[in-house]
């Protein structure tokens, strides 16, 4: 103990005594915290507690008294005595060493190196830091959760007994006279550091005051061990098909790093769906599957597809990195019929994707291949439509050193699909049984600025196509079928971009305008019969794509001929900090062939007009408006506007939409639609909140809610009811109650009601 440092009052001291008696007085400060902080990647053992050998020792107090006739070492006053790590404070420590035993006495408050603070008006320990004893305490954890005890009996090292309990994690949330929201009283809690939970006996749990739930027992993870193996949330539901379900999921932490959690499903009309997910996370990456089946009770209550006696899936996910540059994963689902996940409240989507991919990034050189097999769930998806795809590969390749004072970048584009049955599903979009694409780029840019501050963008680029096609539907060949063929295209393009910003500033802030004139020349699209469209089926003319080389969402088709893109660019940047922006503008094909169809907005030699706006004048507004107009007549076409505001704890959000009918490109009537949000904290941390969602084009109602909510620091409830008005096969329309409630530390979940 040559490293022992005394401060205080030793007159009445020897000083070896003193030092001998100090140097034990540090061993208090192990007594455990019922939460230690454990690594959950290590075994949890007692010495990790113990403060390193030859740990200095640092003593303040008021007074050290050494009673040499019983062997009692007694420091006085504002005590605090720092050994390693740990820290002790009290009034009184009393260290006798025939008993080899520490008191502290009169506002002991313990602090450890993991977070943890003890506060009690009395505690005791040996100097072995085993076995220990504390009274009238209170545990401040690292997680902010506050326990509260009359006694705490520590044995063994890792096992610490509470008598009569209070357990909360409410730190702001309070009542009038000062009590936690909620408080989980117990008769005793036993802290086991090894499994890292804590066992709580005859426990009432309360909540604003009112006893909500009694059980002999319960038992929690404690701060370090979130992760241990438990009981969760029970489920609930209610369908006339199924019957009512209530399932209680079952936790189990195999390792700190894999886990499975079993959720079975018990349906009264349909027996039980026995469903587990597992969960694995490796040094490269993460993957999880989730599995299931049911041998279904009464299938002919069933609407078709699921009218059969055994129903399953399986389903996976995983991300991975190979090094810095490479990852790699896959996604994917199998099931007995089309709407088993659906229907059992496992995967909401109507359309599965199963895929494998591997990307590679690395500066601006891109590399990206996958494998894809597509499936439609909807009873109106035939599954000779949906194709297998393998390889799909996107590269590109931007060259390090200037070429012609621009950026030079090299692009490949392959895919090959088969599909069992060719077929036309828009109007001019045909697709065969077997494509297999090659598209080769170069592609060149610069940006320039003139003295006068002109930005001159000239691009240019070269493009080949290689397409090998099967059974391509074409009304002109005999049988409406093409047969096997080999298709090749050259396609030039260039072009220049000019744009003259204009900037003044005057009290509504700076004002940006800047008027844009974009040309570009290329060869007229050929040979479109004798290729498939599979990637540039949709189509959105708008502002955000009225300045674009290709307007097309995909490789399989081209715009070409010449054309002129001329808008106007507008900004007003406040000195508040908000913002306005709006464009204006229109295309006009000038030579060659057009590329796109009637009701694109692109047919005609003149465009349609697009126009947008954006208005953010402060954190609490946000309004932005999009819209096409007929370039002729300047008739309405299709429009977007959104909105969202907030103020006094309201807050509320707006979409409108409004598409023409665009049968070319899978629009094949007008689609109109509103939708709303709204949520209101009309007390406190109370709010009301709600949506709605109405198709104008069709006159009905798509979706409804509202719900009541209450959130705060250490609480989440919320009680929600839902109308779905959309069915498909046995998924049918439907009313959902849910109830959420989550408790800090303690776990929650939602228990939903469906009504089928």
């Amino acid at each position: 103990m040559d490293n022992g440092c005394i401060r205080g009052d030793r007159r009445k001291t020897p000083r070896r005594a003193a030092l001998l008696a100090v140097a034990s007085l540090a061993a208090l400060a192990a007594l455990s915290a019922p939460a230690q902080a454990l690594s959950r990647n290590s075994i949890p053992k007692f010495y990790t507690k113990k403060p390193p050998k030859g740990a200095p020792t640092d003593v303040l107090a008021a007074r050290i008294i050494y009673d040499a006739r019983r062997d009692i070492a007694t420091a006085i006053g504002r005590v605090r005595i720092t050994y390693g790590p740990y820290t002790l404070y009290a009034r009184k420590v009393i260290y006798n060493r025939r008993t080899d035993q520490l008191y502290a006495d009169g506002h002991v408050e313990m602090r450890e190196p993991n977070g943890n603070v003890l506060i009690a008006s009395y505690a005791n320990v040996d100097r072995k830091f085993r076995n220990g004893f504390a009274r009238h305490l209170r545990l401040l954890m690292t997680n902010k959760a506050t326990l509260k005890a009359r006694y705490a009996v520590r044995r063994d090292g890792y096992l610490t007994t509470y008598t009569d309990v209070r357990y909360t994690a409410c730190s702001v949330c309070r009542l009038e006279d000062g009590a936690p929201l909620w408080e989980l009283k117990s008769d005793q809690a036993v802290h086991d550091e090894i499994a890292g939970r804590i066992y709580h006996r005859n426990i009432r749990l309360e909540l604003a005051g009112v006893p909500i739930l009694w059980s002999p027992y319960l038992s929690h993870p404690d701060p370090k061990h979130p992760r241990a193996s438990g009981f969760l949330v029970p489920t609930a539901s209610y369908s006339s098909q199924l019957g009512f379900g209530f399932g209680v999921p079952y936790f189990i932490n195999l390792a700190p790093n894999y886990d499975i959690t079993l959720r079975p499903m018990a349906y009264t009309k349909q027996g039980v769906l026995a469903r587990a997910t597992w969960r694995h996370r490796l040094a490269s990456g993460t993957y999880n599957i989730d599995f299931g089946g049911i041998r279904q009770l009464q299938p002919r209550k069933v609407a078709a597809p699921g009218d059969r006696k055994w129903r399953g899936f399986v389903r996976g996910k995983g991300d991975f990195r190979l090094n810095a540059r490479w990852t790699w994963g896959f996604d994917g689902a199998v099931q007995t019929d089309r709407t088993m996940m659906r229907r059992y409240g496992v995967d909401k989507r109507d359309t599965i994707e199963s895929k494998i991919w591997l990307t590679g990034l690395e500066g601006r050189n891109y590399f990206h291949a996958r494998a894809s097999h597509f499936k439609g769930l909807l009873d109106t998806d035939f599954s000779h439509e949906y194709p297998i795809m393998a390889p799909y590969v996107d590269f590109s390749h931007t060259f390090a050193q200037p070429i012609a004072g621009g950026e030079l970048t090299f692009a490949s584009h392959v895919y090959s699909l088969y599909r069992r049955g060719s077929y036309t599903p828009f109007t001019g979009v045909n697709q065969g049984t077997r494509q297999t694409r090659s598209i080769s780029e170069l592609i060149w840019r610069r940006r320039m600025v003139s003295n006068g501050g002109i930005v001159v963008r000239p691009f240019a680029r070269l493009r080949t196509d290689l397409y090998a096609n099967n059974n391509l539907p074409d009304p002109a060949a005999p049988g409406g079928r093409r047969d096997s063929e080999v298709t090749t295209r050259f396609l030039p393009s260039a072009g220049i971009d000019l744009r003259w910003p204009f900037m003044s500033s005057g009290a509504l802030g700076q004002h940006v305008i800047s008027p844009v004139a974009q040309f570009i020349a290329a060869r007229d699209e050929i040979k479109t019969d004798r290729i498939g469209n599979e990637d540039a089926i949709s189509m959105n003319f708008s502002a955000a794509s009225l300045f674009l080389q290709d307007r097309f969402s995909g490789f399989d088709r081209y715009e070409g001929g010449a054309r002129a893109n001329i808008g106007l660019l507008y900004s007003l940047y406040m000195p508040s900090g908000g913002f306005l922006r709006a464009s204006i503008g229109q295309s006009y094909h000038l030579a060659g062939k057009n590329s796109f169809e009637s009701g694109t907005g692109l047919s005609r030699d003149y465009s349609d007009v697009v126009a947008a706006l954006a208005y953010n004048p402060n954190e609490h507004l946000r309004i932005s408006w999009q819209g096409r107009f007929d370039g002729k007549r300047l008739a309405l076409r299709n429009q977007e506007v959104r909105a969202s505001a907030s103020w006094k704890g309201l807050e509320g959000s707006l979409l409108y939409t409004r598409l023409v009918a665009d049968p070319a490109h899978g629009l094949p009537s007008r689609e109109e639609q509103i939708a709303a949000l709204a949520s209101w904290n009309f007390s406190g941390n109370w709010r009301l909140f709600g949506g709605w969602r109405y198709d104008l084009a069709s006159k009905r109602n798509v979706q409804r809610s509202l719900g009541i909510g209450y959130e705060c620091d250490c609480l989440n409830f919320s009680l929600k009811y839902v109308e779905n008005f959309t069915s498909n096969a046995d998924v049918i329309s439907k009313h959902a109650f849910f109830l959420t409630l989550e408790f800090r530390t303690l776990g929650g979940g939602t228990v939903g009601g469906n009504v089928f």
